[in-house]
Parts: C-alpha cells; structure tokens; sequence
C-alpha cells in the first residue's frame, strides 16, 4: 500500500513538474517574443524640436518626413525671437533645436549656464549691409545712421562687416564679441543703432542702411539687390547646428535625426526656400 501511494505521488510530483516546465516554455517563449518586438525609440516618443517661425517651417516639413522614414516622429515647436529655444531646451520642454551658430551659443553658454552642445550642422547664413537709398557702401553719407542686431554675437558679426568695408575700425585684437565701444575710427561719424535682431531689418526705412541676418532680411521683405556688402563665406564660424542637451548626444534617435536634416531632398527644400542667401553647411 505504502509503494503504491509513493508511486503515485511520485507520478503526481513529475506531472505537476511537467505542467510547470511547459508553463514555463511558453513564458519563455512569450518573452522572448516581446523582447524582440520591443519598440524603437521612434514608436513610442516623438522628438520636439525648437525652430524659428518663417521659412525654416517650410525646411523642417521635408525633415519631419525623412525622419518618419527613418522610424522617428517630429514634433516641431516655432518660437518667435532667438532667446526661447535654448532656455526651452535646457528646461527639457523640447528635446533639440536648431537655429544657431557657435559664437551665439557660446554666449548664451556664458550668461545662462545652459549645457548645450551642437550635434549636426545645417547651413550658414551670411549676414549682409542692406540700404533702400544707396547703390554702394562708398555713397554712405556722413552721420548715416546704421541698424546693427543688439544681441552680443551678432552685434559683433555686423561691425566687423563694417570694418571690413571701411565705414569703420576696431581695435586690434577685438574678438567676435566686439561692441560699439571697440571702435577706435569712424571717419564718417556713422551713427551705429542697436536694435533687436527680428527689429532692425523691418526699420530699414528709418535708417539709412542696416547690417541684418539673411533670415530677418527675407523676413523683412529685404532682397540680394538692396544688399550692398556682405561677409565672407569661407572661414565663416557662423555655421547653425541642430542643438541637444549635454549628456543625450549619444542617444540613438540624435544621429536618425541629424541624418534627417543632411540628406538631399532637405538640400532642395533649403535651396527653394532660401533662394541662394543661406547654404547648406555640412
């Protein structure tokens, strides 16, 4: 009797033994299933992205489709003047941004402690003297009154376009950062304006001439023709970039997304938009 319940129980032991090893077979099957299947970076999250308003909407559609190519959604967020995107960024209410060049970020940098650091170039916009009463810089009258952006690195962007053209000089060794109170000679007592970047293109009729952004100058109805000097391009340390928070540049959808931007049919958008005033940079 005592044999034929430890057979049984041993019978019961190895059944139950037997259900147990196929429940776990099929977990294990499951998982593994669900382990392969597991959703890309894209699938579940979509990358806010910081952009300017105006035409660089039109350039950032064609990137959101080459990223959902590519498996990854963009959501992009437009801001109206240059001091919102890095504060947002480093907020963490947007995930990059792309709108600057090295020597603004650098200053930003300095004066808000932001961690930011560029992770793709986009192109260069070479900024120019615009005037709507002059056919040359030669023709400046004396005291004319020049629009400059009043934003610290591209404030020193348009004074050195100035010097370059002879209306005025800065002291040696001035950086790019350089001020009104860095000019040593002006020989036609020209009257430099500070005014706001998106401001001073849109207040051409107030002034005699105005050093402005390519993209405020197309904002402000400004064209290459009533463009009478502009900065050199080669060398120029003026490239935009895609920016991300420090410590995310190695994040998988950082390269898909740069990838979305350097590719040809953005090239094309970008050439149609900007129409030969910004170029590609990378």
């Amino acid at each position: 009797m005592t044999e034929k319940l430890s057979r049984g129980f041993d019978a019961l032991h190895l059944s139950r033994r037997a259900g147990l090893a196929a429940i776990l077979a099929s977990a294990v099957a499951v998982f593994g299933w669900t382990a392969t299947s597991t959703p890309s970076f894209a699938a579940d999250k979509t990358i806010k992205v910081g952009i300017i308003s105006g035409e660089d909407e039109d350039v950032w559609r064609v990137v959101t489709a080459e990223a959902a190519k590519k498996g990854l959604k963009i959501e992009t967020v437009v801001f109206n003047d240059y001091t919102q995107p890095n504060e947002a960024l480093e907020r963490g209410e947007i995930d990059a941004n792309a709108f600057q060049h090295k020597p603004y970020l650098d200053n930003q940098i300095k004066q808000h402690g932001y961690h930011i650091v560029s992770v793709g170039y986009t192109g260069v916009w070479p900024i120019g003297l615009y005037t709507k009463k002059y056919k040359t810089v030669a023709e400046l009258p004396k005291g004319a009154v020049i629009g400059v952006p009043n934003d610290p690195s591209n404030e020193g962007r348009a004074l050195r376009v100035l010097q370059n053209e002879g209306v005025i000089k800065l002291k040696d060794g001035t950086g790019i950062l350089a001020t009104t109170a860095d000019i040593v000679e002006n020989p036609k007592n020209v009257e430099i304006k500070e005014l706001d970047a998106g401001i001073v293109g849109r207040s051409i009729d107030d002034l005699d001439a105005a050093v402005v952004n390519t993209d405020w100058a197309l904002k402000s109805g400004l064209t290459p023709k009533q463009r009478i000097a502009q900065e050199p391009i080669d060398g120029n340390p003026y490239r935009n970039f895609i920016a991300v928070k420090q410590g995310g540049e190695n994040e998988a959808w950082v390269k898909t997304l740069v990838a979305a931007y350097q590719n040809d049919a953005v090239k094309a958008e970008f050439d149609k938009v900007y129409k030969g005033t910004g170029i590609s940079a990378y």
